[in-house]
């Protein structure tokens, strides 16, 4: 399974768990309301309400370490995922304080490392920082906020992106479009399944 596939699969279950007024239904209205397509095929330009320009051009920045643009699709920011993490804070307020911690953790971290904060750094001292809370598994135990905090932004990230158009055409998702017809399942999936048409 490859790393795009395992972000889509952790994304709404890790919300919905990690924060109990955070349901489908706030996500999927969010996820359509901070990314509606514009005439040109582009998304929808949201001014921030919760996130300070500082801290919106940080999550841009992580969002893209998380996801970035490759030969298949754009980055997370190029499917407005920052727009879209506001907004998803704007919707349900118990996310903003642990949102506005972590990013504030990062920069202090940072400073504390490099004597810059996080945007400042080069890429590689971004990736390096970040890697200490990426893995919870190897996280030290300081480190709890971060990667708490890291993937959170993660679970959003994945949400935000998959839920774009840009996500969307990333997984060749074919829902939503008229079909002439439908022939079921081909006979290879139905095998897979242990299932068959044959009564």
């Amino acid at each position: 399974m490859d790393r795009r596939e395992s972000l889509k699969l952790l994304a709404l279950a890790s919300l919905a768990a990690a924060f109990p007024g955070c349901t489908k239904e706030k996500v999927d209205d969010a996820a359509h309301r901070a990314g509606m397509s514009s005439e040109d095929g582009g998304l929808s330009i949201r001014t921030p309400s919760q996130l300070s320009a500082a801290e919106y051009a940080m999550v841009t920045v992580l969002v893209d370490l998380i996801i970035p643009a490759d030969s298949r699709s754009g980055s997370a920011s190029d499917a407005s995922v920052p727009a879209f993490i506001d907004f998803m804070m704007e919707e349900a307020p118990e996310i903003q304080q642990p949102i506005h911690a972590g990013l504030s953790w990062i920069n202090s971290g940072c400073e504390k490392q490099f004597g810059r904060t996080f945007v400042d750094l080069a890429v590689n001292e971004q990736t390096t920082f970040l890697d200490t809370i990426a893995y919870p598994e190897h996280a030290s135990a300081e480190a709890k906020e971060g990667v708490d905090f890291f993937s959170t932004l993660r679970d959003l990230t994945a949400t935000g992106f998959w839920s774009s158009k840009i996500g969307m055409m990333d997984l060749n998702y074919s829902g939503n479009t008229a079909h002439a017809s439908w022939e079921g399942c081909s006979h290879d999936a139905m095998s897979h399944l242990g299932l068959s048409y044959e009564a």
